[in-house]
């Protein structure tokens, strides 16, 4: 794929798409392009995270241990919040069909937010936008529980 699908590719990712047009293309250039068959593993549950996916192409199934489990397809970031901590993967992720992957390394992640303190701040912000809305989820579920 050339530059150009690989910015649009990712201007269809919501957190991504908050970065803008050349911290995106930034990802684009440095980002490389990984193919899985039916059955591939690309990554497992435990292992270090040092980077996220998005999906090109075809479907990967994503689960753990405890039997939880969804299917993604192109578009969809996987490993969202390894592109800004260090952490193990709390899931497994494995291709049901030929797809294909763009790999965005942490480092290369982090480079491009301090190229462009605009756009960190603008996924600063949507972070801690879904981090109040999920306190408040869990308040919420929380007060029903006990009624």
């Amino acid at each position: 794929m050339s530059i150009e699908d690989d910015v649009a590719l990712m201007e269809r990712v919501p957190t991504l798409r908050l970065l803008g047009d050349a911290p995106l293309r930034m990802l684009a250039i440095g980002s490389e392009q990984r193919s899985l068959g039916r059955g591939d593993t690309l990554f497992k549950q435990g292992d270090e995270a040092d980077c996220g996916f998005v999906i090109q192409r075809g479907t990967l199934r994503v689960h753990d241990d405890s039997g939880a489990e969804m299917t993604v397809g192109p578009g969809t970031l996987i490993g969202e919040l390894a592109l800004v901590v260090a952490m193990r993967r709390p899931s497994s992720a494995t291709a049901l069909e030929p797809s294909a992957v763009v790999r965005i390394t942490r480092s290369l992640f982090q480079r491009v937010l301090e190229s462009d303190p605009a756009a960190a701040r603008r996924l600063r912000d949507e972070f801690a936008h879904r981090s109040s809305r999920i306190a408040s989820d869990i308040l919420m579920a929380g007060a029903k529980l006990n009624t």
